[in-house]
């Protein structure tokens, strides 16, 4: 009965998911062909968009990932159908919310909402639209953390602190009890997720301290420092929970053996825990006033945290592939694409944070180029192969690649385009988060149209998938499901 509300209350996660993803998908093109003059919206207006789309694409694929976990981890623990559906329920509130605050109180101060931009007399809003969107952040987070932490405790009832971090295989002898990879990943990531959900917490109460309390005055260098801890990181550990379920179900589906854990995978993911912590401050440089050894840890973190998890499972990825008869299904192709942008754009984030190209790059196109790359080719394209492969599991469908060659195609030509007009922006110096390219910047409107069709065909493609997932989907509410 519990593997039977799991399976229902992941159909409905999945279809939500999809759902606002195609929704924000449409933002982010109606913002991109305002920038190539195709559109006139209101300065206003846009930035709300961006706020909205900025948000709700971090926060649906942090939550993409959480549901793959949720549901792969029945393998191993005991895990509750009912956290779930909390989780679930917090999250379309969350959304609505925010959707409202963004929408209807014009709130735009984007997903940083840098302090004190949203307060007093700072705003060009409502004062209730940053009400809105704060409590918004904080149903988001309580759902979160508190499925997040229920996950966790499962795992540690089954297995040790030493062995979830899989310390026992780092001797590089056979160990008495084994740690699959993917209680591993899955350890790491909640643990970051934990506390990134934490330190918002802490943000938030600085904020209503601010506003409810006569007298309070925060430190800005503190919020900011807090706000890329809670945002850089969230992203970051979104994406490797879609790793997690490709340590776990990339073999299984390729017809290979499930891969183990050896003391270099355990070593690297370690690592990689510590250094995705730190990498945040990277944001900070050009911040004088932070401490300068923070930096110099930004910069080496920024660095570091690529090379682990990157190589290690690019290494994995490569002997499960290389010269051996896998089964290619469409649930391993995504699995595989998605690993090949995330290392793309692992590569534009690591060359964007080295300090002497930071001064060059950091306030152009470069930095949506590199995280659209591992968002939208790489975490959106792993946690959509859970999806495929889920949705076929529930319906009990062969999974097949010939029928939807069409579809991939769509993605790799949309996606991919999509991204390589922000990289060449980036490169040409086309600010971001400009509504309308100023006069001088002659690549930014050009561009920015271009991709804006690249992105409708990602959408064709996007659609496509959806329409075949969720009639697949819709078979966990069948009795003999």
């Amino acid at each position: 009965m519990e593997n039977r509300s799991l399976k229902k209350v992941t159909s409905v996660w999945i279809i939500t998911i999809l759902v606002l993803f195609l929704a924000s998908i449409t933002l982010g093109i109606i913002m991109r062909f305002n920038q190539g003059t195709q559109l006139h919206l209101k300065p206003n207006t846009f930035y709300a968009t961006l706020t909205t789309h900025g948000v709700t694409m971090i926060g649906i694929w942090a939550a993409a990932g959480l549901v793959a976990i949720n549901y792969l981890l029945s393998r191993y623990v005991k895990t509750s159908a009912g956290l779930s559906i909390f989780a679930l329920v917090f999250t379309v509130i969350g959304v609505v919310m925010l959707w409202m605050s963004t929408f209807a109180g014009n709130f735009h101060a984007a997903w940083t909402f840098l302090y004190p931009l949203p307060l007093a007399p700072y705003a060009a809003w409502k004062a209730w639209a940053t009400n809105l969107f704060l409590w918004s952040l904080v149903v988001f987070g309580v759902g979160w953390l508190v499925w997040s932490v229920g996950m966790m405790a499962q795992i540690l009832r089954n297995y040790s602190i030493t062995e979830i971090f899989a310390w026992q295989h780092l001797t590089g002898k056979e160990p008495e009890k084994k740690t699959p990879p993917f209680i591993l990943i899955s350890s790491v990531s909640l643990i970051g997720i934990i506390l990134c959900l934490l330190a918002a917490v802490v943000l938030l109460v600085f904020f209503f301290m601010e506003m409810y309390t006569t007298g309070v005055k925060n430190d800005a260098l503190l919020m900011k420092n807090l706000t890329y801890f809670f945002g850089h990181t969230l992203a970051n550990e979104a994406l490797y929970l879609g790793l997690a379920a490709v340590y776990e179900l990339m073999p299984e589906v390729g017809g290979r053996k499930k891969f183990g854990t050896t003391w270099y995978v355990a070593l690297g993911w370690n690592c990689t825990m510590v250094f995705v912590l730190t990498a945040f401050f990277h944001h900070m440089y050009m911040d004088f006033v932070q401490p300068g050894g923070f930096q110099i840890v930004g910069q080496l973190a920024s660095y570091f945290a690529s090379l682990p998890a990157a190589a290690v499972t690019a290494f994995s990825v490569a002997t499960l592939v290389y010269r051996n008869r896998i089964k290619w299904s469409f649930t391993n192709l995504l699995f595989f694409i998605g690993i090949i942008g995330w290392l793309i754009g692992g590569v534009g984030a690591v060359i964007d944070s080295t300090i002497s190209n930071n001064i060059i790059l950091h306030n152009t196109l470069w930095v949506p180029a590199h995280f659209h790359t591992y968002n939208a080719m790489g975490n959106v394209l792993l946690c959509l192969g859970f999806f495929w492969w889920a949705a076929h599991d529930f319906s009990g469908t062969r999974d097949t690649f010939r029928s939807h060659w069409p579809t991939l195609t769509l993605l790799l030509i949309g996606g991919f385009g999509f991204v390589l007009m922000f990289y060449l922006g980036g490169a040409s110096s086309v600010p971001r988060r400009y509504a309308v390219y100023p006069e001088g910047i002659a690549n930014g409107a050009p561009l920015a149209t271009a991709a804006a069709w690249f992105a409708v065909v990602y959408l064709v493609g996007m659609l496509m998938v959806f329409l075949t997932i969720i009639r697949r989907c819709t078979k966990a509410f069948s009795p003999a499901s």
